[in-house]
């Protein structure tokens, strides 16, 4: 990366700060919507606020880039830079007056994750990365965890999005047996960047995934890397955004991790 890319990640920071406090402002500690037409149309209607003070300023600070639109999309993009964006990562959470949600940047060249800003607006926590450069928490180095045994290992996993098919949910209850079994205690939760920071920071030691949802995936990504993780598919493989699974893990707990969730890929 390059010196330009350290004055990016400032400006980037500064951006999704910024829209962190729009999201923060439209935050309730109390459930909006009852039926699901009703939860759909705030969820919408978070993203589009977001959108509205986000958008503008990340393309406008790199000239050139590209946006993806689709926040539930997957798979890899065109060459060249594209901005994957979650204006409000837990979104779901948010709307049921919940706390786990935030607000992610991603920059994408060629298809590898390079800056990520994660914003949590009611903590004030700022998670970034830049590639080559480590991983921070409000200017302090993240590292992973020195753990080395499965069986004392705290892991997390959960859905990418809603209406996964039947064979994706199984695999999913398959998988949290299994590192039930061989595992210390699983978390099942959403959304998978609020557990990825986790693991980014050694609170956790492994998250795994069974989708390729990228707006989920690659802030977490580089953070875990950057902060000296193992970031693969569940086949041990590098992972890739035209990976249909994930695992982050850290280093030493990663190949036990593999051995479990290979079989039921």
């Amino acid at each position: 990366m390059s010196l330009l890319d350290n004055a990016l990640l400032a400006t980037v920071a500064d951006a999704v700060r910024s829209a962190g406090a729009t999201l923060r402002d439209r935050y309730t500690p109390h459930a909006r919507g009852v039926g699901l037409d009703e939860i759909v149309h705030e969820i919408h209607a978070n993203d589009a606020a977001v959108l509205e003070v986000l958008k503008a300023p990340l393309l406008a600070a790199r000239p050139g880039s590209q946006w993806a639109e689709d926040e539930l999309a997957g798979g890899a993009l065109p060459g060249g830079e594209w901005w994957v964006v979650d204006p409000a990562e837990g979104n779901i959470n948010h709307v049921h007056g919940m706390a786990d949600w935030a607000v992610t940047a991603t920059l994408v060249r060629d298809n590898r994750p390079v800056l990520t800003v994660v914003h949590l607006p009611l903590t004030g926590d700022t998670y970034t990365a830049l590639a080559g450069l480590g991983a921070e928490l409000n200017g302090t180095a993240l590292r992973v965890s020195a753990k080395t045994d499965l069986g004392a290992a705290l892991i997390g996993t959960g859905q990418a999005k809603p209406g996964e098919d039947e064979r994706a949910l199984r695999k999913i209850g398959d998988s949290v047996t299994a590192m039930l079994v061989n595992g210390l205690v699983v978390r099942v939760s959403v959304p998978a960047t609020l557990q990825l920071i986790q693991v980014a920071a050694g609170r956790m030691d492994a998250f795994w995934q069974f989708s390729d949802v990228r707006s989920g995936l690659v802030a977490g990504a580089l953070l875990v890397a950057e902060a000296g993780g193992t970031v693969t598919d569940t086949d041990g493989r590098p992972w890739t955004l035209a990976g249909r699974d994930f695992i982050a893990a850290a280093p030493g707990i990663h190949a036990a991790a593999v051995k479990v969730l290979a079989p039921l890929a």
